[in-house]
C-alpha cells in the first residue's frame, strides 16, 4: 500500500483529480486534502506564505496530513494527499510516510487561471500568481504530469499507471 501525494500550483486540478482518483481506487481509498486540514484552525489561522506563522502552521498541516494517511493505511486503506507543496512541506511528506508517490501536477499559468475563474476562488490574483511561481521552484517530486491540455479522466489515467498497488 502506498499514498499518492497529489502537488502543484492552484486550479492545477489536485482536488478534483484526488477525488477521482480515490475513488476509482480498488478497495478502500481515503482523500485528504490538505486545505481542509489548515481549516481546522478556526482562530488565529494564517495562509501559508503570511510570515513564520504561515509557514509554522504549513508545517503543521502536512505533519498531520501524514498522522491522518498512517490511519488509514495501518487500517488498509490507501490515501490521496492533495497539498501545494514547498522545499519544506515535501520532506515532511518524504519523512513522516515510509511507502508515497509524489506527482508534480503542472499547468499553463493562463490554462489555471480560466480554470480559477470558474470556480470560487478564496485567494487575490496576486496570491494566486505568487503561488504559482513559487511552484516553479519545488523540486523533488517523483513523478510530473503536465495537466494543460488533458481532462481531468486522462490525467487521472497517467496517474493511476504510475500509481501501482
Amino acid at each position: 500500500m502506498r499514498v499518492l501525494v497529489l502537488s502543484g500550483p492552484p486550479a492545477v486540478g489536485k482536488s478534483t483529480l484526488g477525488r477521482l482518483v480515490a475513488a476509482g481506487r480498488p478497495g478502500r481509498c481515503a482523500f485528504i486534502d490538505v486545505d481542509d486540514v489548515r481549516q481546522l484552525v478556526v482562530s488565529g489561522m494564517v495562509a501559508p506564505w503570511k510570515g513564520e506563522e504561515g509557514r509554522r502552521q504549513r508545517w503543521l498541516s502536512a505533519v498531520n496530513a501524514c498522522g491522518l494517511a498512517r490511519n488509514f493505511v495501518a487500517a488498509g486503506i490507501d490515501v490521496v494527499i492533495a497539498d501545494v507543496l514547498d522545499a519544506e512541506t515535501l520532506s515532511v511528506y518524504r519523512e513522516l510516510l515510509e511507502r508515497r508517490l509524489v506527482v508534480r501536477l503542472d499547468v499553463a499559468f493562463e490554462r489555471a487561471r480560466e480554470r480559477a475563474e470558474r470556480r470560487p476562488v478564496y485567494l487575490s490574483w496576486e496570491e494566486f500568481a505568487m503561488l504559482h511561481r513559487e511552484q516553479e521552484a519545488v523540486d523533488g517530486a517523483d513523478v510530473r504530469v503536465d495537466t494543460t491540455g488533458l481532462s481531468v479522466e486522462e490525467t487521472a489515467a497517467r496517474v493511476v499507471a504510475v500509481w501501482k498497488p
